[in-house]
Order: C-alpha cells, then structure tokens, then sequence
C-alpha cells in the first residue's frame, strides 16, 4: 500500500470519528446501540459441520438486543441486519455512524482450519495484530469485501488477503479504545462467569472497526470449527447463555456510562459538585494552617482522548490544543486544562467540546487520578 493510498484512509478515518453528540433541538440523543449480526445473504460466513456462521450470528444478535430492549427502556436498539441478507462492511458502520450510535458490537463466530479442539470466546477492539493469529482472524473477517462491488475502489486498494494492508492501522489512533477494551473485558468477565473458555481481549484490524466513530469490538462467540462448540452456538441454550452475557456486560457499560453522564450533568451532580467544593474549601483552609500540602488539593483537568501510543505535540489528533499526558493501565491518556475550581474547568470542558465532544471531567490527587467514588 502506497503512501498515498495510506493518507486517504487515516483521512477517511478521521473524518468518520466527527460526530454530533447533541440532537438538532440540543437536547441530548437517547444511549443508541447497533448491533452488527456478522456476514449474512451471499455470505455464509466461516461454515461449521451442520451449521453456518451467519445464522449463528443472526440468533445472538436479534436475542442480544430484545434483553437489552426489555431490560433498557431507556436504550435506542438497531440492527445492521434482521434477516438473512448480505449487508456491506462499509453499510454496516454507516448505519451506526449516521444514527449517531454510541456502542457498536459486531458478532461472529470463529473458525480454524486446523487444530478441530480449538474452542473459546474472544472480543477484539481495533488496533494492530500482535500476532500472526490475531491477524489470520482480521483477514478471514475482512475477505467478506470481496464479495462487493468495486471494493478496491471503495476501500481504498486495501487488500484482505495481504499483510502489508494491515499496516496501515500501525498509525491509527482510535479515541474510542479506552471505552472499547473496557467493555471487551466486561463482555470476557461475563463469559467467564458463564463457564465459557477465555480467550481474553485482543486488537486487530478489522475494516468494520476502523469505520465506525464510537465505542466498537467484535465478539468471536466461539469456534464453528469445533463440534462442540458448534451444536453448543447453534443451540437454543448455547444463544440464550452467550446473548445473556453480552447483556450483562452491556448493563455494566452503560451504568458506568450513565454514571459519567450523570456526574456533570444531573441535579446530584450539583450534590457532588457541593460537596467536591466544600472538600475543597477545608483543604484550603488546612493548607493555610500548614497541612495537608497543595497537592493533596483535588485538580479538575479535562481528558479528551486516548491512544495506544504517544502521539508527537504536533499530532493532527491533538487539534492544536497543547494537552497534558498521563498513563495509565498502558494507555495514554490525554488531557487538557487544569484547575481546582470544578466551575473553571466545567468552562474548559464546554469550550473545547466543539473539537472533543466526548472529552470529560477526570479529578487528579497527589498525581493519581481519583475514582468517581473517591474523596
């Protein structure tokens, strides 16, 4: 892939991670969710002894989002398929994109061509393949564009089947990682807990990924390539079990979402809000007495996004804000503004939201960044 062929795709990607977090009439947009059932139509997907991948798929997704319609009212739930039709990679991620989603999961199940007693349960965020496995399943998922018309047009000259294509996801930094591994390995937990093998969280390049602009992983439900997993995924119980625990992992994703939501925003934030300023006033009435020192005082700073590596202070990711690094958990966690007055840094916040509509309030003590539940 040449570099010209590299700059259109990070441009394209760039472009596809700008969007609205308000609605037209500037009231917020309800939580939306798309699901992706994997393959479809045309496309079989990976093909076990009895059973297809896309008709796996299918029955996880359309069980998947009526627990979440029942068990969220709150929660906008879209397919990207409900039917046994072929759907697009590049239409999957517009459906998400253009309904403003704010998670996208994706769901498939795995396949190997040797090794029949290969089984587990893996979720993968976007990112380079570390290894040759991980990049085999990026492949076999991304070869269903060759079914397209005019894919080389449309995906820019990337090659499934090539290597040297995958590169190109080296220079990606996806804003979304840090919310994508944490679901991931809400979904691995619930898997567990479900008696499935884990097979933890992983990255690839996935072309389904690197289009969408929100929150996104793909689930590997299991191996159709292994008889028992597959009567076990192609059963009503073995979906049942799997979409029950993508729904719980999900309950937990949104709680720590609405949690976030609810921080800035809701009238008991104005309660921790009083209560952060209150602390605030008695650490500045202490230190003016001689302790505790200035830096066990509470400091509001705003993170805007984070990466899987550092960026240089000129990255086009950083927008020309001259931000702050931390990390963090092996991310590195950008942020921008610093103050101790959580008015001021709510300031900041609305300022650079223009350029960062996810960015958010994070608090910071004796340089270690506090929990929510934190004093």
């Amino acid at each position: 892939m040449n570099r010209k062929v590299y700059i259109t795709v990070v441009g394209l990607f760039v472009c596809l991670c700008v969007r609205a977090a308000l609605a037209p009439d500037g009231r917020q947009q309800p939580f939306t969710v798309v699901i992706d059932a994997g393959h479809g139509g045309r496309d079989p997907g990976s093909i076990g002894s009895v059973s297809k991948e896309k008709t796996i798929n299918l029955a996880v997704a359309l069980k998947l989002g009526k627990l979440i319609s029942d068990g969220h009212k709150d929660v906008h739930v879209i397919y990207t398929r409900k039917t046994d039709r072929f759907v697009e990679v590049i239409e999957r991620a517009n459906i998400a994109n253009q309904h403003n989603a704010d998670l996208f999961i994706s769901i498939h199940a795995n396949s190997v061509k040797k090794g029949a007693g290969v089984k587990g349960a893996e979720t993968y965020t976007l990112g380079l393949a570390k290894t040759q496995e991980n990049l085999e399943v990026a492949m076999l998922e991304n070869s269903v564009i060759l079914l397209e018309d005019n894919y080389e047009q449309r995906y820019e000259g990337f090659d499934p089947n090539s290597s040297e294509s995958y590169i190109i996801f080296e220079y990606l930094q996806n804003m979304y990682l840090e919310q994508s591994i944490s679901f991931a390995s809400e979904i691995q937990k619930a898997f567990v807990s479900a008696r499935r093998t884990n097979r933890g969280v992983r990255q690839a390049g996935f072309l389904v990924l690197k289009a969408t602009s929100m929150p996104s992983v793909l689930i590997e439900l299991g191996f159709i390539s292994n008889k028992e997993e597959e009567q076990y995924m192609r059963s009503e119980a073995g979906q049942n079990q799997l979409a029950k625990s993508v729904y719980t992992a999900f309950t937990k994703y949104k709680g720590e979402y609405d949690r976030k939501q609810s921080y800035s925003d809701s009238p008991s934030a104005a309660k921790t809000r009083n209560t952060d300023s209150a602390l605030q006033k008695n650490e500045q009435k202490q230190t003016a007495a001689g302790t505790p020192a200035a830096n066990e005082q509470i400091i509001y700073k705003v993170q805007i996004l984070i990466s899987d590596r550092k960026l240089s202070a000129n990255s086009a990711k950083l927008k020309g804000y001259a931000a702050d690094c931390y990390e963090e958990d092996g991310l590195y966690k950008y942020t921008y503004g610093e103050s101790t007055d959580f008015g001021s840094i709510v300031q900041v916040q609305k300022k650079i939201s223009k350029d960062f509509k996810d960015a958010f309030i994070i608090r910071i003590k004796n340089g270690k960044r506090l929990n929510p539940n934190e004093k």
